[in-house]
């Protein structure tokens, strides 16, 4: 391309701008805010929480193939903490062993989760927040893992499934304290 075509092509673009920018509609060209979809729906949050209260559940009964359900089958497990990704099925055969071990009364283990920001329409969902991991063996203390997490989910014909969960870093206590229970969340 020629510098006088490259200029005058800029030269339009900038023009193009200006004109826009005046007329308030610059943002909306740039980010296609006109063309998303404005859908919150109660009832699929309603889905999303219960999304969580299963994987709470299945967490806490030692539910292996209960939680395996709630997971995508080509689904991504980011660790930032580790600095690595892998495929979730990895991780589910690393995590085995605790929910057989939560099975067989072995251990104790639970996860909650509470969200600072939740986005979603009628098929994904992307949830962001902190989950509280407890574990105790059997005669050890109880331990309690913080973790930030971004959690991004696709509606299928048999429910939500995790598509990517990214465990960010270590949160803390306080962190934990300073976001509401899903059911109170209202985004």
């Amino acid at each position: 391309m020629s510098q006088l075509v490259r200029g005058l092509c800029w030269g339009l673009l900038v023009v193009a701008s200006q004109s826009m920018l005046s007329h308030g509609l610059l943002g909306q060209a740039m980010f296609c805010q006109a063309d998303e979809p404005e859908t919150k729906s109660t009832k699929s949050l309603a889905e999303l929480n219960a999304y969580w209260a299963e994987v709470s559940r299945s967490v806490g009964e030692g539910d292996f193939e209960g939680y395996t359900a709630t997971c995508h089958t080509e689904g991504v497990l980011v660790s930032g903490v580790k600095q690595t990704s892998y495929p979730l099925t990895q991780a589910l055969q690393r995590w085995k062993s605790g929910f057989d071990a939560t099975r067989a009364k072995r251990m104790k283990a639970s996860v909650q989760f509470r969200f600072s920001q939740r986005l979603h329409d009628d098929t994904t969902a992307h949830e962001t927040g902190i989950f509280r991991y407890t574990s105790t063996g059997e005669g050890d203390e109880e331990v309690v893992q913080y973790v930030n997490f971004e959690g991004l989910l696709r509606k299928t014909a048999t429910g939500w499934k995790i598509v990517m969960e990214y465990q960010k870093s270590m949160a803390s206590e306080e962190d934990w304290n300073a976001l509401s229970e899903p059911d109170s969340a209202s985004e």
